[in-house]
């Protein structure tokens, strides 16, 4: 499977999940970043809501979160970020093609 086709996949099951982290006015906080690490630990693929009161952009504390959890930054729609593990965006990017 290429990269691109594990990011709609990956994409597909974000559809069905609903934002259980909140990024609110005090930005990225150290429990924050310690939070979406053990839900990704726990679900593998998690739903980030940034609240309108956080004042950094979007897609900038999407890469920083990434970052700093060490987590797969799978997409930045709006308001909405999906982080997945690296351990699950791997093994669907080293899967073999569907015939």
């Amino acid at each position: 499977m290429t990269v691109k086709e594990a990011r709609k996949e990956l994409l597909r099951r974000g559809a069905e999940i609903k934002p259980t982290v909140h990024v609110g006015k005090e930005g990225l906080t150290d429990s924050l970043v310690d939070e979406l690490v053990k839900q990704v630990k726990s679900n593998k693929l998690v739903k980030v809501k940034v609240l309108p009161a956080a004042e950094e952009e979007v897609s900038a504390l999407g890469e920083e979160l990434s970052s700093r959890s060490g987590t797969v930054l799978v997409d930045s729609r709006g308001s909405v970020l999906i982080f997945s593990d690296k351990r699950t965006h791997q093994q669907l990017t080293d899967r073999k093609p569907r015939c």
